[in-house]
């Protein structure tokens, strides 16, 4: 693996996992998130504008439960530069309770990338 690789990954400190609800199948792992949305790293290609129902593992420095649901849709999926058989894929928040918004905006304080863009409700942002 690139060394570049491992530092770009050094910012976001755990490698949380995103399981599609329904079929309990790991869709990938957060490596970005922002006012806009979340960028994961897939094993496989994933079509543009599906709506997924997600879970999320989170840890106990973001929230008191052990993982959050909610329904994103895929905006973008290409190659990954540096690995080529890994999946960069952008997804936007469509539906999630106020009280994971909470828990995202946490994650986004914590671990996401700097943004020009203010809002607190991801679901309002096209970045993604």
């Amino acid at each position: 693996m690139d060394e570049r690789r491992k530092l770009d990954r050094n910012d976001f400190s755990y490698y949380m996992r995103l399981v599609d609800s329904e079929t309990q199948e790991l869709v990938g792992h957060l490596a970005d998130i922002s006012s806009g949305g979340f960028k994961i790293d897939s094993q496989n290609p994933i079509p543009e504008n599906k709506d997924f129902r997600l879970r999320m593992d989170l840890t106990s420095e973001v929230a008191s439960k052990p993982s959050m649901q909610f329904v994103a849709r895929s905006k973008w999926c290409k190659v990954d530069p540096l690995d080529p058989f890994l999946y960069n894929v952008g997804f936007q928040l469509i539906s999630i309770s106020p009280g994971d918004i909470e828990i995202f905006n946490r994650m986004m304080e914590k671990y996401g990338t700097k943004s020009d863009d203010k809002r607190t409700d991801p679901r309002r942002s096209n970045r993604w």
